[in-house]
């Protein structure tokens, strides 16, 4: 399944839009008729510069004629993060959304609206039972960056309950691709690709037999907006949390052989211990019961997806 151009004017506030998953979110409205894409333009480092921009913002999107979905990709937080960078993250989440509440009630447009929240399926599955995991399965985070995106789902669920308007919880498996912000603690497969290309040896921190769910970037923008073209279909207030994964579990051990075929040459790996390392469980594969005609479509192989990625890391080397 491919997303569903619209055929009429539809208003898309984007936040995150410089991240991987904001930005081929951006990138694929840009292709749809009739999308108006707004990305919102944050001073994240002031907390309340932050929720007054987001929320100025917002009021010129959702106050129009017109169709208005809010898209939710921003997160500073890794799952090395301490709570008090993920505290503050939260505060601005939950005073955005009491403000956009307020907008909504004075310019009576939330019936038009519709939301989608990127959220970490590995974060809060982290130390659940007995994987593959699905939505029925009961959230256990192990660090505090999972807990600080169930607040953060807690904060929309809540949003939706007062405004009416319907919101899709996207729990992500490991988005990779082109974009990744290689300045964080996290990306594994854009890690591996750029330690090739440097030449140096990538250091790992867990077992080689730890299993992972890899899901490209272009194949996510596409699940979040076709989530949100669902989401046009139920009632108000509905909140729908879905994984959106390949549903293939994949071993280290596996992704550095992908990584090999496509390169031609065996990665130099440098397996250590980080204090990072207690927080990552050894299995996080996923599965989804909820809205399952979204995941009847193509997904990008693995190897085709490190291969792109490897071009992008190459592109971006020889334009520094």
């Amino acid at each position: 399944m491919t997303s569903s151009p619209t055929t009429s004017r539809h208003r898309y506030f984007v936040v995150g839009a410089g991240g991987l998953l904001g930005g081929a979110v951006v990138t694929q409205l840009a292709r749809r008729p009739g999308a108006e894409v707004v990305t919102a333009v944050v001073p994240w480092h002031d907390e309340d510069d932050s929720v007054a921009a987001l929320a100025e913002q917002f009021r010129a999107v959702a106050s129009g004629p017109y169709a208005w979905s809010l898209v939710w990709c921003a997160g500073a937080g890794v799952v090395a993060s301490g709570p008090a960078a993920l505290a503050q993250e939260h505060r601005v989440v939950e005073a955005f959304l009491a403000r956009a509440a307020h907008e909504l009630g004075e310019t009576g447009t939330a019936s038009r609206g519709t939301a989608f929240v990127a959220s970490s399926a590995g974060g809060v599955y982290a130390g659940s039972a007995a994987p593959p995991f699905d939505e029925r399965t009961r959230p256990e985070p192990l660090a505090p960056y999972g807990w600080n995106k169930l607040r953060v789902e807690e904060a929309f669920e809540h949003w939706a309950g007062v405004t009416g308007v319907p919101v899709v919880v996207g729990r992500f498996a490991n988005i990779y691709g082109p974009g990744q912000d290689l300045g964080k603690a996290q990306g594994l497969v854009s890690q591996l690709c750029l330690a090739h290309l440097e030449g140096r040896p990538s250091s790992i921190y867990v077992p080689m037999d730890t299993i992972r769910d890899y899901l490209f970037v272009d194949d996510a923008a596409s699940m979040t907006l076709d989530a949100l073209d669902r989401a046009t279909t139920v009632a108000a207030g509905t909140v729908v949390t879905k994984i959106l994964a390949s549903g293939l579990g994949i071993t280290i051990g596996a992704l550095i052989a992908e990584l090999q075929r496509v390169v031609g040459r065996r990665p130099r790996v440098v397996w250590g211990s980080h204090a990072s390392a207690s927080r990552q469980a050894l299995d996080l594969r996923f599965r989804s019961v909820v809205w399952p005609e979204l995941d009847a479509r193509m997904l990008t192989p693995v190897a085709a997806g490190i291969h792109r990625t490897v071009l992008s890391l190459q592109e971006g080397r020889r334009s520094s």
